[in-house]
Formats: C-alpha cells, structure tokens, sequence
C-alpha cells in the first residue's frame, strides 16, 4: 500500500506553520493516530469503520502538509519514521483528554461506553486473563477492551508510548515512566511430565537440566535474561536446546513427555493442578525470581475507563494464588 512515504521523498507543498493548525483540526490526525497505534492501515480502517483508502488519502495528506514521511515500511511492516514518533508521542496527549471527555459522559449518561487498550504477556493472558475479563465483561458490558498478546519488553514499550493503558508482565527494573502498581516475584524452575527422570529430583539445578534434552524461551520472553547467564554457567558447551518465542509452545513440550521447559509456573498452572505436569524450582546460587506486576504509567490517573478496569484487575490477582509466588 502506497503512502508515498519515502523519507527522500521532497515536499514542495509543505504547509507554512502557521497553516499547519488547520491541518490538525482536521480527520488526518485521527487516522494517522489510528495507524500509529495498530501500525496498519488495514486495521486503522477496520477501527474507524472507514476504507482503507480513506485512510491512506488522509495519511498521505498529512505527510504532504507537514513535509515529511510519517511512515517506513520494511519487509510487509510498517514502523513509525523519526517525525512519526514525534507527532505520535505529541498527538496522543491532544486527543487522549477528549477520548477520555467522551468516555465519561457516557458514562454519567448511564450508557457505560469506553475501551481500555491491555497489553499482556503471553503466559498470563492465556491463563489467569479469562476468568478475568469474563468476570468484567459481565459487570460493564459497554466497556470495549483492546487485547494485545506481547513480550514483556513490549508491554513496557506500549505503556511508554502512551499506547496502552494497563499492562501485565514479568520486570525487574521498570523505567521512570512505568509503575509497578501489584508485584510479585515468582520461583523459576522446570516443568515437565509426572514421569520425567527431574520429576523427583531434590533441589534441582540448571546443570541437572541441561543433562537432559531440554526447551527455554528466546530472548525475547523476559525469563530467558534471567537464566542466561546460569545456562551459559552450567555448561562448558552448551548442549542443543529447543528456543521457542511462546511460553504455550514451551508448556505444549513439556507435555509431550520428551522436554523439560525452563519458565515459571505462570502458564502452566492448569496443567500441574491437573497433575499432568510437574513444577519444580530450581536451587542454583544467586538465580533471582521473575517479578510479575501489572503496570501503569507513572506519573499521570488513569482515565476512567481503563482505571475501572485497573482496580477491577487489582482485586482480582491480589485475591489470587499465583503459583510459585513468594
């Protein structure tokens, strides 16, 4: 899709600034901050309920009066060019107050309507998120929730960019700009079959891990920084393991008998209550925990949608039993 966005590309008709107030008063800025936010026109198009020509011809006008590319695409993908980024950053705090007007007077109306942008990492929003946001559905109807399954370094990213409202995942040290409003620290270990030879091993080790064939999370998943340097230090060469970029692959291969996987018990929780699957921590010196948390930005109140759903979730996980948790 053409959005004539090449950022060699000369603009011979850029707006004065003077003129570009106007421009913002117009759709242009919402589409861009429609395509910004999902980094697809075809997506932006499918939230605005509008073609995605429209979108494009929007985007393109932007581009033209401020002149300069607002986007790149690489590889099928698009991304935020430099003065993207810095429109993004700035637009978002010139719309969110009347996203957030709206959303509340619609709420005064009794209409209860409202959207609340979660980011999550992958083991916890495919275990402990559905009861979660089954429960909420049903009290608050209205209120739209925005979904997005990512790494925890991304969940942190989105929060930072102002993209996301709430975020769940494992972090050690958040930024300035993010705020760990519920933490806690979670045993890492090895999950494997009831019949798997580390099944009944005492004071488990990455050494004793590494004896048998074994799967860890790429880079990636936060607990692959975390083990690093312990499987680098169990073996002299390491031997051959199973990298995955899913904590659900990780948990689909410990069931099949034949792996052990590194990670916490946060995504497989199910499986040990059931008794298919073992958790056992493991004991090396000095391993640290992997700190669950939900996560805010700092420094700012939520809107009332998203602080709903925040409180909601907060009462939720500080009445549950995180598996592993000390």
């Amino acid at each position: 899709m053409d959005l004539r966005n090449s950022p060699d590309r000369p603009r011979e008709h850029a707006l004065s600034a003077s003129l570009l107030a106007r421009v913002f008063h117009q759709p242009s800025l919402l589409y861009f901050n429609a395509v910004a936010t999902h980094l697809s026109i075809r997506e932006a198009a499918r939230r605005l309920d509008v073609a995605s020509s429209a979108v494009t011809r929007q985007v393109a006008q932007l581009e033209d009066a401020l002149g300069i590319a607002l986007f790149l695409r690489e590889r099928k993908r698009m991304r935020l060019s430099p003065a993207g980024e810095i429109l993004f950053r700035h637009s978002r705090r010139l719309v969110a107050p009347m996203e957030a007007a709206v959303s509340e007077i619609e709420l005064l109306r009794g209409v209860r309507a409202g959207a609340v942008r979660i980011a999550t990492a992958e083991s916890v929003g495919l275990s402990f998120l559905p009861p979660l946001i089954t429960d909420f559905g049903k009290r608050y109807p209205r209120l739209t929730l925005d979904i997005a399954i990512i790494p925890s370094s991304e969940v942190v990213e989105r929060l930072v960019d102002e993209r996301v409202d709430v975020g769940f995942g494992f972090i050690s040290k958040p930024p300035r700009q993010v705020d760990i409003a519920f933490r806690r620290d979670v045993r890492i270990g090895a999950v494997m079959a009831p019949d798997h030879p580390l099944a009944q091993v005492e004071n488990l080790t990455m050494a004793q891990c590494l004896a048998h064939p074994l799967a860890v999370g790429k880079p990636e998943i936060s607990i692959r920084e975390v083990i690093e340097p312990f499987l680098r230090a169990s073996a002299s060469i390491t031997p051959p393991l199973v990298e995955v970029n899913s904590i659900r692959l990780l948990v689909e291969l410990a069931l099949g008998g034949h792996y052990a996987s590194i990670m916490t018990p946060i995504g497989a929780q199910h499986e040990i209550a059931a008794g298919r699957l073992v958790f056992r921590p493991l004991h090396d010196g000095g391993l640290p925990t992997n700190r669950f948390g939900i996560l805010v930005r700092s420094g700012g109140a939520l809107h009332l949608a998203p602080a709903i759903f925040f409180e909601h979730a907060k009462a939720y996980f500080e009445g549950l039993s995180l598996p592993g948790a000390i």
